[in-house]
């Protein structure tokens, strides 16, 4: 079975870099919240910062891994917290509270926006080049985030649920979005992928794309996820492709030699 360390093992250290990979307790309105923060230290001047969101189980293994990842590849990383700093749930535990922040979607995307405030604030971090990902819960917050109008060059879902607005308020997206979505998803089946990209088509000037893995679940880029008769597991070419598309999207938003034909 693939684990987060066979993963993390993906993107080796490159050679001369200094990667610190910390601990970072910031607050919001009053809620201690705990992230990490990973970068290459080696790396003077400033770079694109990736803002990542952690899925149902909060702060984790996962997103650090994810992170370090991307301070390997020269990024400044920096995963928040939504749920406060003494808030790790169970696997029973996560749908309560994952619930609560999705009945309060106002709350969801200001715990975003103070976790995007944090990682702007590192001075090494070019602030006109940040992205936000994140998986499952995180994809949708990610999305949520795209919503307020945040000063983001792109927006990231894995396997995120697809909130649709009625009325809509995806004109306020500055983000170029990129969803990666799992074919065989049943918390995000075709009836509400086609009522997202609806919502979309409804504000011409907002640059999305949406990919689907044949045979892939929820959570297919989550190493350790067995639970296929709940809908979720992981798939280890959904993973790797949807890394690389989101490789691919990070080039575009930030490689100015990258022409596309």
């Amino acid at each position: 079975m693939t684990t987060i360390e066979d993963v993390l093992a993906t993107v080796p250290e490159p050679a001369g870099a200094a990667i610190s990979v910390e601990a970072v307790r910031y607050e919001h309105d009053g809620t201690e919240l705990e992230g990490v923060l990973a970068k290459d230290t080696a790396i003077g001047e400033r770079r694109p910062g990736i803002l990542i969101i952690h899925d149902w189980l909060g702060v984790g293994d996962h997103v650090t891994a994810r992170a370090t990842m991307l301070a390997r590849l020269g990024y400044v990383a920096f995963a928040a917290d939504i749920y406060g700093a003494d808030v790790r749930p169970t696997p029973d535990e996560a749908p309560g509270i994952a619930g609560s922040f999705y009945g309060n979607l106002p709350l969801l995307r200001a715990r975003a926006e103070a976790g995007l405030a944090r990682l702007v604030a590192d001075p090494h971090v070019d602030p006109e080049k940040v992205v936000v990902i994140g998986y499952c819960f995180g994809g949708s917050t990610a999305l949520e985030l795209a919503r307020t109008g945040a000063q983001l060059a792109g927006a990231v879902s894995f396997h995120g649920g697809l909130i649709v607005h009625d009325p809509s308020d995806a004109s306020a997206i500055r983000a170029k979005l990129l969803v990666l979505t799992g074919a065989a998803d049943p918390v995000v089946p075709d009836e509400t992928v086609h009522k997202w990209e609806d919502e979309m088509r409804g504000a011409p000037d907002v640059d999305w794309q949406l990919v689907s893995y044949s045979g892939a679940m929820h959570a297919f880029a989550v190493p350790g996820t067995n639970a296929p008769d709940h809908g979720a597991q992981y798939q280890a070419a959904a993973d790797r492709r949807s890394w690389q598309a989101f490789q691919l999207f990070l080039d575009e938003l930030f490689n100015e030699e990258t022409v596309l034909a």
